[in-house]
């Protein structure tokens, strides 16, 4: 099965065991994340519904890039000017292509479940009576 995911503004075909290079993301080597952002899913040439779907990886390494010289010359101006691009890299091993699993649904029900019995322990005051306000002789 493969995916194409979006991720730093690039497209990438991915299935899982493939590693790819990606503009950097935040965490550390043997991190697993998850893209969420998959544009097209398929398994040979049919595609599937990409509701729900999520690719998991590994963050094998941060590095830098091979440096690009960026060079500007307008001929005629003695106008010259150098400099050079090492782009931030995130290497990726593609661990599996598939649904989400719902973990988070669980945890919700037993924090409604706990937060009940404490409504129920203490009961609002009732509102206090507003006084009237006294007028002012002149």
């Amino acid at each position: 099965m493969f995916a194409i995911v979006r991720t730093g503004g690039k497209q990438y075909r991915v299935a899982a065991g493939d590693k790819i290079a990606v503009e950097k993301l935040s965490g550390e080597a043997g991190d697993k994340i998850s893209l969420g952002d998959v544009l097209l899913a398929g398994d040979g040439d049919k595609a599937q519904d990409v509701n729900g779907l999520t690719v998991s990886a590994e963050i094998i390494a941060q590095e830098r890039g091979e440096k690009v010289i960026v060079f500007k010359k307008r001929r005629r101006h003695n106008y010259r000017r150098k400099q050079g691009h090492r782009q931030s890299l995130t290497l990726l091993r593609i661990l599996a292509v598939g649904k989400e699993e719902k973990k988070a649904a669980a945890p919700k029900a037993e924090k409604a479940a706990d937060a009940a019995p404490a409504a129920e322990a203490a009961p609002k005051k009732a509102a206090a009576p507003k006084k009237a306000a006294a007028k002012k002789e002149a």
